[in-house]
């Protein structure tokens, strides 16, 4: 017996219910994570020049005369710094530049962490901020939603995950069917709604597989996934990529907190400890001119922080992290006798940290220079584009009094279906499974609250 062929309709109306599924979603997506995203693509085309305009707003005290003479011993910068503010140093931040300052962190009496910077040739004190309390690490702090809390910066994760799905349905939506205009080109007016559309698609056509790539790539920052994958790529070796830590004591201290902001690759890993010569009734530390004479030695690039030793068993660690992936470098010397107990570079690490590590390079405007930042900063408007010219759209298109929710498919099992495919993506990250769920019980609220209306005409 033959099969009762589909009606011709058939495949038109399973495509359009297709469509409906993914327009709803792809509203919802939006209407989820758009503010941030604006929010997220201005702190972050600014931090893509986070050192020029650091160097602009306080440039009182990043930049110095660059002098014949050389620079002092580090003692003499703390020195300088303890006698404008009292307390104790916990860490220097060596010239990146001949024009640029030295800095030096102390803690004082009451606990609070200073910054105070001093002209390297002369040590005179330039003056000083809070710690991190630069207009960049402002900006940064914004960018991760840090500056609201631990728990708001879980929200990264949930907008990373989500822009993905946008640039997914996205694509879908935009892709040529029937249509003469909005694929690479713009039609109408601004005053119509068409033309918004267009700009919006053909935006997202050009930068959506990139705009994917920056949310992707800011994925190792985030609450949840982050620190997981963080875990995966060094959970054993006290948090070293395999192959570099040796036989040597560790603390439970953190690099990240001994040090400040670390490599996203280093963040798991922990201080080793430094070891009184045996016999030695009184040990003394090398000092800190010694050991940044040592770290200079092993040719750690210019710009290293330095940070002093805490307790009788803490190192000097120094720490570096410019542009040049190749050249990023953690040593941690013994305080005692000098010996480097670790001695690390990118070249260490595993290939899960060091493609994170490239994403991040990328995502941060460091890997290909001027060309990395101009484009990371195209990539920061057309999100800011798109999500304007969005909610334009959505403004024009919403009828009166309503939230404007493109309509369901009237075949339920499509939007299963796509149901299925975005729980991918919720199973890969945590929180954006999580807003999934929320949003798919918000969906059969509306669905419900629409039916009995429905019902009546």
């Amino acid at each position: 017996m033959n099969a009762t062929p589909l009606p011709a309709a058939a495949p038109a109306e399973h495509a359009a219910n297709v469509y409906r599924a993914v327009w709803r979603w792809h509203f919802y997506a939006g209407l989820l994570v758009l503010p941030f995203m604006i929010l997220l693509a201005v702190t972050g085309g600014l931090y893509l020049f986070r050192d020029e305009l650091d160097g602009l707003w306080h440039r009182d005290l990043k930049q110095v005369a660059v002098q014949a003479k050389p620079v002092e011993a580090p003692s003499a910068w703390i020195d300088a710094a303890l006698k404008a503010r009292p307390g104790t140093a916990l860490k220097i931040i060596t010239p990146a530049t001949p024009g640029s300052s030295a800095e030096v962190v102390i803690k004082t009496a009451d606990g609070a962490r200073r910054s105070v910077y001093v002209d390297p040739y002369d040590s005179r004190v330039l003056g000083e901020l809070a710690d991190r309390g630069t207009v960049m690490w402002l900006v940064r702090r914004l960018h991760s939603l840090a500056e609201f809390g631990t728990i708001t910066n879980g929200i990264i994760e949930i907008v990373g995950g989500w822009a993905i799905l946008l640039v997914g349905t996205g694509f879908y939506l935009w892709w040529p069917r029937t249509q003469t205009g909005g694929v690479v080109s713009v039609r109408g007016a601004p005053r119509q709604r068409v033309f918004w559309r267009d700009l919006h698609a053909v935006t997202g056509a050009f930068a959506g597989l990139a705009i994917g790539f920056m949310a992707l790539s800011g994925m190792p920052w985030s609450l949840v996934w982050g620190e997981k994958v963080n875990e995966l790529a060094n959970s054993s070796n006290y948090g070293y990529p395999a192959g570099v830590y040796t036989d040597v004591p560790m603390s439970d201290e953190h690099l990240a907190h001994a040090n400040g902001p670390t490599a996203w690759s280093l963040e798991q890993a922990k201080m080793p400890e430094s070891t009184p010569a045996a016999g030695a009734a009184t040990p003394q530390p090398i000092g800190i001119d010694a050991a940044a004479a040592i770290v200079d030695k092993l040719g750690i690039s210019p710009g290293y922080t330095l940070s002093l030793p805490g307790k009788p068993t803490g190192v000097y660690s120094a720490t570096v992290y410019p542009d040049d992936l190749s050249k990023q470098r953690v040593v941690h010397l013994d305080q005692y006798s000098g010996k480097p107990l670790i001695d690390m570079s990118y070249a260490d690490y595993g290939p899960i940290a060091k493609a994170m590590e490239f994403g991040i390079n990328v995502h941060m405007g460091q890997e290909f220079g001027l060309a990395n930042q101009l484009f990371m900063l195209a990539l920061c408007l057309a999100t800011i584009l798109m999500s304007v010219s969005a909610g334009i759209m959505w403004w024009k298109r919403r009828p009166k009094g309503s939230l404007g929710i493109p309509p369901a498919p009237a075949d339920r099992s499509v939007m299963r279906g796509l149901i299925a495919i975005m729980a991918v993506v919720g199973l890969i990250f945590p929180l954006v499974g999580a807003s999934l769920l929320v949003m798919v019980l918000l969906d059969l609220a509306f669905a419900y609250r629409r039916r009995p209306s429905a019902r009546t005409a």
